[in-house]
């Protein structure tokens, strides 16, 4: 059985409809909604997010215009190695973006839309474009870019950074695969490089693969071959001395994020 669970700072009526229409593409597939509306506060986000069985196969869909319980559902959801998507966020840039206008109030919103919020959209927006090692050319546009292997948190730390206004790029170290010499151009001062201990990463990625129904025994898991693909890590990081390196293991998204600015000095500070 796999499982689909909706949260809405309404009634979740529009959100489920989302869910139903794309649902109707993929024939004799199981699938259970689980619908929670009238989210307004943290504690509303808690107890719908601890109704989710992280054992069972199952991702969230969320229309939360309240930008600070959207960004604590992505924090949550991250922390609990949980799928979610945000299904209200980038449609209101862009419709806003379209209509060149600004929303009057939203239900659930506790401050009107202003310039700042528009600004961090905008750095939702490129980041979003950039996940991933997506449109390299784009690099040097980046406020910062994260750097690192699979599962070291780098999405995560992007989307965090980028509802603080930071426009991020991030781009995987995969060995045997060289990085997009676009890299190589960005000021090393911009570039933050990303490790975690060997232990931690195996088990972050068995955990994924777990949820995604897939064996844990490969070599994305394997404890000898996560070893040495961190140490190609290190080997690269140390080629590029005037990078930052953050260690994220065992951090939070938001602990994580705030040594990246604390070592980054200040130098392009939007808060």
């Amino acid at each position: 059985m796999n499982h689909v669970y909706l949260l809405s700072d309404a009634t979740g009526e529009t959100v489920e409809r989302v869910a139903r229409a794309a649902l109707t593409q993929f024939r004799d597939v199981d699938v259970r909604l689980h619908r929670t509306g009238q989210i307004r506060n943290r504690d509303d986000v808690i107890r719908a997010l601890d109704e989710v069985n992280a054992g069972e196969p199952s991702i969230i869909f969320y229309t939360l215009v309240n930008s600070e319980l959207a960004q604590l559902v992505r924090n949550e959801t991250e922390a609990r190695q949980l799928e979610a998507v945000d299904l209200i966020t980038p449609l209101l840039f862009k419709l806003a973006e379209f209509l060149e206008t600004r929303p009057q109030k939203l239900p659930g919103l506790q401050y009107e839309m202003n310039s700042e919020y528009y600004r961090r959209m905008e750095a939702v927006d490129f980041t979003v474009k950039q996940d991933d090692g997506q449109e390299p050319r784009n690099l040097h546009k980046a406020d910062i870019v994260l750097v690192g292997v699979s599962r070291s948190s780098k999405t995560p730390l992007s989307m965090y950074l980028a509802h603080k206004g930071y426009k991020v790029a991030n781009v995987p170290l995969v060995q045997g695969i060289d990085p997009p010499p676009e890299l190589e151009e960005v000021e090393p001062e911009r570039v933050v490089g990303l490790i975690i201990e060997t232990q931690r990463l195996v088990d972050i990625r068995c955990a994924r693969l777990r949820n995604l129904r897939q064996s844990p025994r490969g070599s994305y898991a394997d404890y000898r071959e996560v070893e040495e693909e961190l140490a190609h890590c290190r080997r690269y990081y140390r080629a590029h001395p005037k990078w930052i390196v953050i260690d994220v293991t065992n951090k939070s998204v938001e602990e994580s994020a705030a040594e990246i600015l604390s070592r980054l000095h200040g130098e392009i500070r939007h808060d």
